[in-house]
């Protein structure tokens, strides 16, 4: 017998409420652990990465976005969704060159994170990169951000006052803490585990 029966729910039915160009809102029937049935609305995500890009200094690009749902700009590590097809890897390098003009030459793979679990199944997958390379920012139309480097301390002190809300950017200081005091390790072959590929 499995071991969280008592806690899993059995999807029964799924009726989509929305698919825009963006999001796509579906409310699944499933069955209890009771046997009864409920309803569950979530939004389903194609997946996304962050990237914490390192310069040779131990200094982070960090971007400043404007966020329609908060009506505000917002303090982020670079990010974005995967594109249909579109491995883990190839959309860190993607979305680093086109929020930020930079490329690199190493890429290791810290993990994964599922910021809003009541309401999405959206994973994002936390890269870093160093070695990098500045060139030219291929923002998406209708795409405005400030790119800026920042110090550790500066995001650790970000996120002690509030200045960082963002859950993944977050997160990310948390490993880029860890990482900065060898508490953890990252493999810089650019390779993620079989366990969490893609």
């Amino acid at each position: 017998m499995e071991k969280d029966a008592h806690l899993r729910e059995v999807p029964v039915a799924r009726t989509e409420l929305l698919k825009g160009r963006f999001l796509h809102v579906v409310r699944d029937t499933v069955r209890l652990p009771t046997g009864r049935e409920a309803t569950r609305e979530y939004v389903l995500h194609p997946g996304a990465v962050m990237v914490i890009a390192q310069l040779d200094d131990g200094c982070v690009v960090m971007e400043r976005q404007y966020r329609h749902p908060m009506r505000d700009v917002i303090v982020e590590f670079p990010a974005g969704k995967l594109d249909a097809g579109e491995g883990s890897l190839s959309c860190a390098k993607r979305e680093l060159l086109e929020e930020t003009g930079y490329s690199a030459q190493e890429w290791a793979f810290a993990g994964r994170l599922a910021p809003t679990i009541a309401y999405s199944d959206e994973i994002i997958d936390i890269w870093f990169a160093r070695g990098l390379t500045l060139g030219e920012r291929r923002l998406d139309e209708g795409e405005f951000l400030d790119v800026f480097i920042a110090t550790p301390d500066e995001v650790r002190a970000g996120c002690q006052s509030g200045a960082i809300i963002d859950c993944k950017t977050l997160v990310g200081a948390l490993w880029l803490q860890n990482v900065m005091s060898g508490a953890w390790t990252l493999d810089w072959s650019g390779a993620m585990p079989p366990s969490v590929a893609r």
